[in-house]
Formats: structure tokens, C-alpha cells, sequence
């Protein structure tokens, strides 16, 4: 009788990954290697997996409140036996590996953010029953390397540099992922058009700050050149570093959406000081205004902190007025949240949280008003938007206009005669709103 050789069961990882596109990115090339050694990789069915894979953010508390939720639901299907192995990684994990280990036992393995090269061999000590507590510095975390994506085929986030040496005073994450460090150009242009390769029409780019990296408006230019690249999009500038010469790339190259992610904080002079912001709200609106007579359609999406120690009633209301001045296209505003190891955790004058909020809720009630009537000035208007989806009940598509991010922004609704594919670009007519939506058609 022949002997029946069973196929040896492959190993499932699933991943849950959390907070921003870097972490995103870093999940996403440990998906791949991951796979590459042979296991199963599931995104978001966990049940089943040998090994799950919490890719943490620590950056605010209500990022560090996320991330431990969810590790205490994998903590109770593991208790359930649904799922196998707890593996914690990302910022969290960097910034508090001691704690997370000591405190939630149910955990098996904390790795810091330097480990994530290794996690094939990490993983497979984890379930050959070694214990992995590790965090090599934070250079050996690579910036390169194959991914396995996240994100639609026809848009990709792609990173140019990790780490912050801005060192603004509230900000934690110099001390979680280290100075400011980048990729070779080469790299970057090399990983842009494997990406496009592979169906990527729109290219997102990241940083802590991507106007650090050196020669960016080259980066750019370089990256237009890419033939069925359609859309270029820049996240996470600073405001002292947007040249004159980046402003007249964006203005020159068409593939660059005339968008801009800029997240300003504060407007207070005294604030901005500090909060250990270069620059005043004067150098913010010369820079405003730079990029409103070069591109007279940008769309600058911003944010900004409320109740920073030593926020007076008149500081807030210099913000207040500036963003009522200024009509950012987008904005959120959000509760200071002092981080343990920043100068601000220790300023005096703390705020009161229930005073912050209320000025959150102010800004943003105020922006509401601001982003209505923004939509209702493109009533009319003809825009490029980029397809997301076929909705089959309306039969029309789902897209983004060029003044819209991806995951972060708004949404438009459109008919079309003509089938659209995701990632194609037409120009739509802009008819109405409909709760909060464009409503548009391709004539």
C-alpha cells in the first residue's frame, strides 16, 4: 500500500496594524517577508491564525488607548483558542516594551521597531516556543524593501524618510523613531515604478516631515517622469521648509495635485514658540500665500493642537481668527496630549482637558462651516477625480477629486456612460451635495 505524504500545514499570521501610513508601510514589507518565508498572511481574519501580529501606534493616547484594545482582544481569543501567539511591534512596542510585557502577560513577544527586519526569524522562535523581547536600535529598521500592499492597487503610499530632528516640544517621536534619516533617491525611484508597474496611478508621500529630504524638488521632478503615474501627492510638510523652488515645481508639474498636507499646530506666536515651532504666524502666511499665487486651486489640509499649556483665552482666539481668516480646505484640531519624556508633559499652566475639547469643538464647528462652502463653491465646476470604486446600487462610481487624500478626505459620487476602471482620471461636473458628498456626472 503507497504511503500517503500529508502536506505539511502552513502557518497563519494575521496582522492587525494601526495609526499612520509609516506604520502602515512598516507592517505592510513585514507582510512580505513574512510571506516570502512561506507563511499565510491574513490582513483582518484572525481567527485561526498561529501567530497574531499587533502593530502598534503610540504616539497620543488615544493611539496608545487603541492599540492596548486592542491587544486585550487578542488576548481573550486567545483565551478563546481562537488564535494562537500575540506578537506586539510598532511604536507602542519601541517606546514601551518593558510595560506591555510585564503588564499584559497574555502577550508572547514584544518587538521593537529596529526588529522588524528580522520578524521572519523572530516569529519562527516565537512558535518554537522561545521568548522574543527585542529592540535593536532603531537604525536597523531598513527604509526600503519589498511590501505586500495594504492600499487599492491603483494608489500606494510610498516613504522617502523616517524619524524627526524637529524636536518639537510636545512630540514624542523623535525619541521613538530617532532623527531624521533618508532613503537614496535611486531607491525611492526604483520602489515609484515598481509601484506604478504593478498599478499604482496615484503616489502618496510620506515622512515625519518630507520636506527634509534633501533635494525634494528634484525627487519630484524625477518622479513625474513616470508615464502612467497619474497623480503625485505630498504629506506632512513643514512650513519653514516649503522653498520657493518646491512651490514652482508643484505649480509646473502637472502630475502633483495641488495639495498640500501642513500641519501648522498653532498660530500664536507665543504658542508657537513654545510648542518649539520655527517661525511666527507671519513666516505661516507669507508661506500661505506663496502657495495660493502659485496655485490659486491648492487644497492645504492642516491641523492644530488646543489647549497647550499656557493656551490663554486671547491665544486661542489669535488661532481661532487665523483659521477663520485663512479657510484651510481641510483641518482637524485635536486635545493636547502630554507625552511622558517631552518638555511639554512638564510645562506649567496645563490646560484643562474639558477646556481643550471645547476649543477643539469650536475649530471645529468652525471648519464645517468652512468645508460647506467650499463644496458648494465647485457646484457647476468641472474636476479630475480619481476612480475608487464601482457602487454597484447606484450604479455609479465612487472617486476622490485632486484635493482629496486618500483615507483622509472626502468622497465623490458620480455617473458615467462608460465603464471606469479604479485608478482612472476624468474630469466630473460637479451638480450638488448630498450629506457631505459631491454628487457629480461625467457628461
Amino acid at each position: 500500500m503507497p504511503i500517503i505524504k500529508r502536506k505539511a500545514k502552513v502557518q497563519k499570521i494575521a496582522f492587525v496594524s494601526l495609526g499612520c501610513p509609516k506604520n502602515q508601510v512598516n507592517a505592510e514589507r513585514m507582510m512580505h517577508d513574512l510571506q516570502a518565508a512561506g507563511f499565510a498572511i491574513a490582513e483582518s481574519v484572525y481567527h485561526g491564525a498561529d501567530v497574531v501580529i499587533v502593530n502598534t501606534c503610540g504616539f497620543v493616547d488615544d493611539a496608545k488607548k487603541e492599540a492596548i484594545d486592542s491587544i486585550l482582544e487578542m488576548a481573550q481569543m486567545k483565551a478563546d483558542g481562537t488564535v494562537g501567539k500575540i506578537l506586539v511591534t510598532g511604536c507602542m512596542a519601541q517606546r514601551y516594551q518593558d510595560d506591555i510585557t510585564a503588564e499584559i502577560p497574555e502577550v508572547d513577544g514584544v518587538l521593537g521597531l529596529g526588529a522588524n527586519d528580522d520578524i521572519v526569524e523572530h516569529v519562527q522562535n516565537l512558535l518554537g516556543g522561545a521568548t522574543v523581547n527585542e529592540s535593536p536600535d532603531i537604525s536597523c529598521l531598513q527604509l526600503g524593501g519589498e511590501r505586500k500592499l495594504l492600499s487599492p492597487q491603483h494608489w500606494a503610499y510610498l516613504q522617502i524618510a523616517d524619524g524627526c530632528s524637529n524636536c518639537c516640544t510636545y512630540c514624542a517621536i523623535p525619541g521613538i523613531r530617532g532623527p531624521f534619516r533618508h532613503r537614496e533617491m535611486e531607491d525611492i525611484l526604483a520602489e515609484a515604478e515598481a509601484l506604478v508597474q504593478r498599478g499604482a496611478r496615484e503616489l502618496v508621500l510620506i515622512a515625519q516631515d518630507v520636506t527634509a529630504y534633501p533635494a525634494l524638488p528634484s525627487l519630484l521632478t524625477q518622479l513625474c517622469q513616470l508615464e502612467q503615474l497619474q497623480w503625485l501627492r505630498l504629506l506632512y510638510c513643514y512650513p519653514d521648509e516649503i522653498s520657493d523652488e518646491l512651490i514652482a515645481v508643484m505649480a509646473s508639474e502637472n502630475k502633483i495635485v495641488k495639495y498640500i498636507d501642513l500641519p501648522l499646530q498653532h498660530a500664536d506666536d507665543r504658542m508657537l514658540a513654545a510648542m518649539g515651532r520655527r517661525g511666527t504666524q507671519a513666516d505661516i502666511t507669507a508661506v500661505l500665500d506663496k502657495l495660493r499665487t502659485a496655485m490659486p486651486d491648492v487644497a492645504i489640509r492642516t491641523t492644530f493642537i488646543c489647549g497647550f499649556p499656557g493656551e490663554d483665552d486671547a491665544a486661542f482666539e489669535n488661532l481661532a481668527e487665523f483659521v477663520a481668516a485663512q479657510k484651510f480646505t481641510h483641518m482637524g484640531a485635536f486635545v493636547f496630549s502630554p507625552q511622558e519624556g517631552t518638555p511639554a508633559a512638564t510645562f506649567p499652566n496645563q490646560i484643562d482637558p474639558e477646556i481643550a475639547q471645547q476649543r477643539v469643538d469650536i475649530l471645529t464647528q468652525q471648519q464645517a462651516e468652512i468645508a460647506l462652502q467650499h463644496k458648494e463653491n465647485l457646484a457647476g465646476q468641472t474636476v479630475q477625480a480619481m476612480v475608487e470604486a464601482h457602487d454597484p446600487y447606484t450604479d455609479g462610481y465612487l472617486a476622490r477629486t485632486a484635493a482629496d487624500a486618500p483615507e483622509i478626505d472626502g468622497i465623490l459620487m458620480f455617473t458615467c456612460p462608460r465603464h471606469l476602471q479604479p485608478g482612472d482620471v476624468t474630469a466630473v461636473k460637479i451638480i450638488g451635495i448630498k450629506e457631505d458628498m459631491l454628487i457629480g456626472k461625467v457628461l
